[in-house]
C-alpha cells in the first residue's frame, strides 16, 4: 500500500454540536471482509487519518468493524470523530429495548476502546419504535451520562421525519445521492434549519454506472433503474463530458447545502484517495448540479429514500 500523502482537511461544522467533520468520511463495512488481513487493515486506517479524515462510521451490524476500529486506531483517537450505529445484536436483551441500547453503546465502547463515541445513531429504526420513546430515551440517558456525544437516527422516510421533529437528536445520517434525492428535496432543508448535522450516506449509489446489467440488489437494481430513467449517462456527457460519473456523484451529494460530510467505504486506499481528490474540487458546475436536481424532482412523490 503506498504512503498517501498528507494535505491539509476540508472541515466542516457538524450543525450545531461543535464538532467538526471532514467532507469526506471513511464508510468502515468493508472492515468486515475477513480477506483483509489484519496488517491490511491497520494500514489501510492509519493511511485514512494521515489523509486528514476526520470521521469514521461504522455499525453493529458491521461484523468485525468496530473490533478492528479499536484494535487498530485506539492510539489515535483524539484525530477523528467516531460514528456508529446501534439499536440489535446486544447478546441476552430484545433488539429495540431501553438495554439494548444502553448495553449496545457499552459494547461498542469496549469494541472501540474508546470513553465516548462522538455519534451515536439509532440504525434504521422502525417507527412504530421510535414512536414509543424508550429507545430514544435510552440514547438520550447515554448521552446524559457522557457516554456519546450526539445522539442521532439513520434512515429514510417517515422514520426521518419523526426524527427531524424529536429533539433529542442532534444529527442524521440518510442516504443522499444523484438516484435517491427524496430526502434532499423533503427534509434536508429541516435538518439544516433545525441545526442538525448531516451525515450523507451510499453518496456513490452502488456506482450502478459501472454495470452493464441490473444489479441484483434490491438497492441497487431501484438505482440502476433511477439512472436510465433519468437519462443522467447522456446528461453528463452533454453538460459536463470531462466528469466520470463517480466524480459527479460525490461531488453532488458532498457540496449540498447543509451536508456535513458523505461517507465512502472501499478496501483499497487509492480508491479512497480518487474519491477525496473528487470532493476536494468543489461543486459540479452550477447547470449540472440544478439539472441533476430537475431530473429527480418529478419522481420525488414514488421515489422513496431507500436504505
Amino acid at each position: 500500500m503506498n504512503a498517501p500523502t498528507p494535505r491539509p482537511a476540508l472541515l466542516r461544522p457538524f450543525g450545531r454540536s461543535g464538532l467538526q467533520v471532514s467532507a469526506l468520511g471513511f464508510g468502515a463495512m468493508h472492515l468486515n471482509d475477513e480477506r483483509s488481513s489484519e496488517a491490511e487493515a491497520a494500514a489501510l486506517l492509519n493511511a485514512v487519518l494521515d489523509l486528514g479524515v476526520t470521521l469514521i462510521d461504522t455499525a453493529r451490524s458491521y461484523g468485525l468493524s468496530e473490533e478492528r476500529l479499536g484494535r487498530h486506531l485506539a492510539h489515535r483517537r483524539s484525530e477523528f470523530l467516531l460514528s456508529t450505529k446501534l439499536g440489535y445484536g446486544v447478546e441476552g436483551v430484545p433488539d429495540w429495548t431501553y438495554d439494548c441500547i444502553v448495553q449496545g453503546v457499552e459494547r461498542a465502547l469496549r469494541l472501540m476502546r474508546t470513553e465516548v463515541i462522538d455519534i451515536a445513531h439509532l440504525h434504521s429504526c422502525p417507527l412504530e419504535i421510535l414512536q414509543r420513546g424508550e429507545v430514544i430515551r435510552a440514547l438520550d440517558d447515554c448521552r446524559r451520562a457522557g457516554k456519546i456525544r450526539v445522539a442521532a437516527y439513520s434512515g429514510e422516510n417517515a422514520e426521518l421525519d419523526f426524527a427531524l421533529a424529536e429533539p433529542v437528536f442532534g444529527a442524521v445520517q440518510t442516504s443522499v445521492s444523484v438516484c435517491d434525492q427524496a430526502n434532499v428535496l423533503q427534509r434536508l432543508g429541516r435538518a439544516v434549519a433545525q441545526g442538525l448535522g448531516v451525515i450523507a450516506k451510499r453518496p456513490l449509489a452502488g456506482a450502478i454506472w459501472r454495470h452493464a446489467h441490473r444489479p441484483d440488489e434490491f438497492a441497487e437494481g431501484q438505482y440502476w433503474d433511477r439512472w436510465q430513467e433519468m437519462g443522467l449517462d447522456a446528461l453528463r456527457q452533454d453538460l459536463a463530458p470531462d466528469i466520470p460519473p463517480d466524480e459527479m456523484a460525490l461531488r453532488f451529494a458532498a457540496w449540498l447545502p447543509g451536508v456535513g460530510s458523505v461517507i465512502a467505504g472501499t478496501r483499497r486506499l487509492d480508491n479512497f484517495q480518487r474519491n477525496l481528490a473528487a470532493v476536494a474540487k468543489g461543486p459540479l458546475p452550477d447547470p449540472l448540479q440544478q439539472a441533476l436536481l430537475q431530473r429527480f424532482a418529478p419522481h420525488s412523490a414514488h421515489w422513496p429514500g431507500l436504505i
